[in-house]
């Protein structure tokens, strides 16, 4: 029977080459030469934590990372930004979790639109993702169509194809 995986994923080399993009040009820019503003990438729990002076730097910061995303064609949706923490002295800290995954609400909410659709694909939710099967490629490949027009908060692949 054909089926496809929808899945929330983020390529964690292309992901580190942004940051690593992005800590670049902090460290570069002008208006953070006297600064102490640090970036660090847990790999392990996939947390960024920044540490700086003020809002204003801690935006910049925030604004470089997401650009250099999208250069890397990641999708900044991924990123699940804290609230600002009052660190020691006068530093700001916000820690950003990159989201991996399908969480169990956003998965009911897919297989739920899926069902309304009147389409004849079942789905059902396996572990972090979300399995597609029909005995029609085509009403798959209308499943895609319909989960690229609904936001559901994360970036979504369709994987796994099988036929």
């Amino acid at each position: 029977m054909p089926s496809f995986d929808i899945v929330s994923k983020v390529d964690s080399q292309t992901f580190d080459n942004a940051m690593n993009n992005a800590k670049k040009e902090i460290l570069n820019r002008y208006d953070f030469s006297s600064s102490k503003s640090t970036i660090d990438h847990d790999k392990k729990t996939n947390v960024i934590t920044i540490i700086t002076e003020d809002d204003m730097r801690l935006k910049a910061i925030t604004d470089a990372i997401i650009s250099k995303m999208i250069k890397q064609n990641l999708d900044a949706n991924s990123l699940d930004f804290g609230k600002e923490q009052y660190a020691s002295g006068n530093m700001i800290r916000k820690e950003v979790s990159v989201k991996e995954g399908i969480d169990k609400e956003t998965a009911k909410k897919i297989v739920a639109k899926i069902k309304a659709s009147g389409s004849k694909a079942q789905a059902s939710i396996m572990d972090d993702q979300v399995r597609v099967q029909s005995k029609n490629i085509d009403d798959l490949q209308a499943v895609i169509a319909l989960c690229r027009k609904e936001d559901f908060g994360q970036p979504l692949q369709y994987i796994n194809m099988r036929s």
